[in-house]
């Protein structure tokens, strides 16, 4: 063979190789940071073209669908309106805008898979079509927790700690994601900043914990080993903490209480020295165990979550800080903020033994044939107590509910385990912030619940949250 044609040869080689390489480059190892170029519009027209798979529940009910337009292309519906707004999302095809479910979610429900596949499938002859997201919603839970809430800003997130398989996940008020699609569309819904429609407020609303917090105190107290069920303190109203008197509720004094009769009747002041004996250091590493300072771990877009803990001016300080008063931090005070759905996993890794699951909203996800392509498997996120501890809260936590503050969950036939708490924001105005947070059956937990009420003129975790709370798990479990 002559000389030029090995070089030629050679010329030709190399050229097929750098084609491969910069052909796979795009529809391979870069195909997301391609489709998420804003400046390409070509994948939005392109998926005005797909029927983008449904969102349902366990049971069938439909929650989104693709619907054809008069011109041929598709958009979304969702049949329940505003019932599932926030955790189902909106998709907003001709913008790429997307939240919720939608947007974790967007591969499959687009038939998203890579560049290279959609290729193979056209050569096929193969079109693409979205795949169905089954979720574990429950339909009946979500409307009970919503029309508990009536009209209320707040917020019920409740889950299985078993699985991690989540229920309810309501944001009050909610908005229906067909207005999005509509005239106006999101910029009309953002006009409305008092009510915040758009904000989550399960996993970006941040509020103070109040007395729900004693229940990671707690738990760091008897963990540890540094203290026990029985461990006696100072209840006597008006202790000095951090250089500042603390009073109890309604001032009242308590004659050197356990910790279990702290917990029952939400002792400030035992906790406050529990805090303070248990130092920032054990404080923060149990925080951290229960996922504090870490954005939770659910199917749902990041930019739809916030991390709880410590803050100062907007931004997370870490609980060692020198500006953090651990004394009134771990009776949920302080500058201590937090999210619904991390209380609700406080709750969740008690009520399983001392293991936190990762809550979830996906069950399955279904191909356009029927065929199951993804089962979503419980994952364990951390174990931040033992089992040991997990009992000795679960028996603490019931009789807070059989006859200290949270006596208004109480359920016949069920036994619940939980906390109140009434998080002080304006003293001077009465204004506060009513908590709840519990599990049930305490004998054997299948459903872990936070409930949170916006700025309550007079109100109380017990007499505000707790109601909310009951009607849920009456929902899910007498049935």
């Amino acid at each position: 063979m002559s000389v030029p044609i090995i070089r030629l040869f050679l010329a030709i080689v190399v050229l097929f190789a750098l084609l491969v390489a910069w052909t796979s480059r795009w529809t391979i190892f870069q195909a997301d940071d391609l489709r998420a170029n804003t400046l390409d519009k070509r994948p939005l027209f392109a998926a005005l073209r797909v029927k983008r798979g449904a969102i349902t529940t366990e049971g069938g009910e439909v929650l989104a669908r693709s619907v054809r337009t008069r011109n041929g292309d598709y958009e979304r519906d969702y049949p329940t309106d505003s019932l599932f707004g926030h955790p189902v999302g909106y998709a907003k095809l001709l913008t790429g805008e997307l939240s919720g479910l939608e947007r974790s979610r967007n591969d499959e429900l687009s038939g998203t898979t890579s560049e290279l596949n959609s290729v193979l499938d056209q050569l096929q002859g193969k079109r693409r079509a979205g795949n169905t997201v089954v979720t574990t919603l429950d339909p009946q839970a979500q409307q009970v927790a919503t029309d508990a809430l009536d009209g209320q800003k707040g917020a019920v997130f409740a889950f299985d700690p078993r699985d991690g398989a989540v229920k309810v996940m309501v944001s009050s008020p909610g908005y229906d994601p067909n207005m999005v699609n509509g005239e106006g569309g999101l910029s009309e819904l953002n006009k409305d900043a008092a009510n915040a429609p758009l904000l989550d407020r399960v996993t970006q609303g941040a509020y103070p914990p109040g007395s729900t917090f004693k229940v990671v105190t707690a738990a760091a107290a008897l963990d540890s080993g540094k203290f026990t069920p029985d461990s006696t303190f100072d209840g006597r109203s008006g202790r000095v903490v951090s250089g500042v008197p603390l009073r109890n509720d309604g001032g009242q004094d308590f004659d050197n209480p356990s910790l279990t009769t702290s917990l029952t009747y939400s002792v400030n002041t035992a906790f406050a020295q529990m805090g303070e004996q248990l130092g920032k250091r054990t404080m923060a590493d149990y925080m951290d165990r229960f996922g504090f300072y870490r954005l939770p771990p659910l199917d749902y877009p990041d930019e739809q979550m916030i991390k709880s803990g410590e803050r100062r001016n907007g931004r997370l300080v870490p609980v060692t800080s020198p500006s953090v008063d651990v004394g009134r931090m771990a009776i949920g005070q302080d500058r201590l903020l937090v999210t619904p759905i991390q209380m609700a996993m406080v709750a969740g890794a008690v009520a399983n033994g001392g293991k936190l699951m990762e809550p979830h909203l996906t069950d399955k996800v279904v191909d356009p044939d029927g065929r199951t392509v993804k089962t979503i498997e419980p994952k364990q996120f951390s174990q931040p107590i033992s089992e040991q501890t997990a009992s000795e809260l679960t028996q603490m936590m019931g009789r807070v509910v059989e006859e200290g503050t949270g006596s208004e969950v109480q359920l016949p036939g069920i036994d619940v385990a939980g906390k109140t708490g009434t998080a002080e924001i304006d003293v001077a105005n009465d204004i506060a912030q009513p908590w709840f947070i519990a599990f049930a059956p305490a004998s054997d937990p299948q459903i872990a619940i936070a409930v949170t009420v916006e700025r309550t003129v007079g109100g109380f975790g017990g007499t505000v949250a707790a109601p909310i709370a009951r009607d849920v798990l009456a929902s899910l479990l007498q049935r």
